[in-house]
């Protein structure tokens, strides 16, 4: 600690259970702690006034939790932010026919962007958060590193931390299992112990990204061709949004072999369809790389790569191209490369960085 007073933490909480314990082991270690929640925007819709993560019902459990605590609780309003920052990113996305990952762009712009600036101008020292990742300091570099419960690890949605975010970053729960911070809840009376944990996009008001996106994008539910690989035309698609990389269900084109999704292209707004042995690819490009060490690598390097969050990740050779972009072969082919996701880099359990996927397909469509 500090020789003149504790250090002062922003607590991000959601009134779940792991921003609950976060904050607690935080209070028990002596930091100067302050809750904070966000009120983010939610779709306008019958019978939804806030987003899922910020019902009156979570605040309630925030603030009780708090008070519990002993610290003060505060709300703070980030809805237009959130709003221009995902949302618009969301829908502009799948209008694309690309298949985002809105927690990545909420962690890079709202939560580690404007939240950690308005912490470090209240004279904070860090932001915490009930993530499952780690921090580790190695000389004057932070490395970010999986969280210990391989479950629950979250270290694929913070991979666009920086080496300044880092150092004022705190994850107290990165060493912890689920079951471990239940238990802890539990043994501190915390009444968010068997809380259930939100699975569905938060600012859906009824989790159907489709219909969402049809309403604010109606371009992305055009009818168009469906191909197979060498460009012969095999029926038509209902809209793009509606068909993800390896659907076998709703193509509704007679063949004598099972089709699946291979890919999409925007640009023809048609869908690519073909074999189950088509489906795999061994190589994909990323774009707008990040490199968690500030330092872009000088030449080819050898890691492992994960292209979706829970997705098991695979050893690749990975290139950096111009432009901050990134070729990577796989050791073996991966069935679900989809544009718009995010392909994250391991070093073992430190995170490299990562990149969005903008091309799997390298010469499939005709």
């Amino acid at each position: 600690m500090n020789a003149n007073r504790p250090f002062r933490v922003i607590a991000a909480m959601s009134g779940g259970v792991d921003s609950s314990v976060a904050a607690a082991l935080l209070v028990e270690r002596g930091y100067e702690v302050t809750g904070v929640m966000l009120r983010l925007w939610a779709e306008p819709a019958a019978g939804c006034r806030d987003n899922l993560c910020c019902t009156p019902e979570a605040v309630e459990r925030a603030r009780t939790v708090a008070a519990q605590l002993g610290i003060p609780f505060l709300e703070l309003d980030f809805r237009e932010a959130f709003r221009r920052a995902v949302v618009e990113t969301f829908i502009a996305e799948y209008a694309a026919a690309r298949t985002p990952n809105p927690c990545i762009p909420c962690n890079r712009e709202i939560r580690f962007g404007l939240l950690m600036q308005w912490a470090r101008e209240q004279g904070a020292d860090f932001l915490a958060t009930g993530h499952y990742a780690r921090i580790r300091r190695v000389g004057n570099r932070y490395q970010l590193l999986r969280g210990r419960d391989r479950r629950k690890d979250q270290s694929y949605v913070l991979h666009i931390l920086t080496q300044e975010q880092l150092a004022h970053t705190l994850f107290p729960l990165g060493d912890l299992t689920k079951e471990q911070v239940r238990a802890l809840a539990r043994e501190r009376g915390l009444p968010v112990a068997d809380q259930p944990e939100s699975q569905d996009v938060c600012f859906l008001a009824d989790g159907d990204y489709r219909r969402f996106v049809a309403e604010h994008a109606p371009e992305a539910v055009r009818p168009g061709p469906i191909l197979d690989t060498q460009g012969r035309v095999l029926g038509e698609h209902r809209g793009l949004i509606h068909y993800t990389i390896g659907q076998r269900k709703g193509i509704r084109v007679p063949a004598p072999y099972p089709l699946y999704v291979l890919a999409m292209d925007p640009a023809r707004n048609a869908l690519i369809v073909g074999r189950a042995e088509e489906l795999g690819q061994s190589e994909c490009v990323a774009a707008r790389m990040h490199y968690i060490s500030g330092e872009e690598p000088s030449g080819p390097f050898t890691a492992t790569a994960q292209i979706r969050y829970r997705h098991k990740e695979a050893p690749v050779t990975a290139t950096p191209l111009p432009g901050g972009r990134l070729h990577v072969r796989f050791a073996y082919p991966q069935r679900d490369i989809t544009p718009g996701q995010y392909l994250v880099l391991y070093d073992g359990e430190v995170v490299l960085g990562g990149g969005v996927i903008c091309a799997p397909w390298e010469g499939m469509l005709q």
